[in-house]
């Protein structure tokens, strides 16, 4: 299995697993069950995680022949990376303008509903309901609901990247 074909199998792997959970996890933001929709998304992320830990592990094994340097480590998972956020951001994009037009609206409701049941003052209340008028507002503007959709996965796994390079190289 060769760099590109280690990065476009975990990467689509982890690009549909990483969309569908985001699907899954749709359902339970339009219902308010907040604890559903937490679980789904933190575990997303940490099957993405994984994928990008076992893209690299396949690629050492198959292509390297046991052999990984941190610098290949990288480049393989920051291709695995890449491609699995372009899978969510796709999806993301489907789901924000297609698939569910007013899901930004439930989002916004459920950062004041979560704030709420939290047990918010007032004034907490009264804030938070004006971060999430701001957050919806910038989610209409498509570069700015790109910019924020890429700020959900991209970090993340850049981290992975990292943990995953450094853990498996072999010199």
């Amino acid at each position: 299995m060769t760099m590109k074909k280690t990065v476009l199998v975990y990467g689509l792997i982890s690009g549909a697993l990483a969309s569908g959970m985001m699907l899954a996890a749709t359902r339970y933001v339009k219902t308010m069950e907040l604890r559903k929709a937490d679980l789904i998304g933190y575990s997303s992320i940490v099957v993405v995680g994984l994928m990008i830990f076992f893209g690299v592990r396949s690629y050492r094994r198959n292509v390297g022949a046991g052999k990984l340097s941190f610098r290949r480590g990288f480049l393989v998972g920051l291709g695995i990376t890449l491609l699995s956020t372009t899978c969510y951001l796709a999806t993301f994009q489907l789901l924000y303008y297609v698939l569910e037009p007013g899901i930004g609206e439930k989002y916004a409701a459920c950062m004041v509903e979560r704030a709420r049941r939290s047990g918010a003052s007032s004034a907490e209340l009264a804030e938070r309901t004006e971060q999430a008028r701001q957050i919806e507002k910038l989610y209409q503007n498509p570069w700015t609901n790109i910019a924020l959709a890429l700020i959900e996965p991209l970090p993340v796994g850049l981290v992975f990247v990292t943990l995953s390079a450094a853990i498996l190289r072999k010199r």
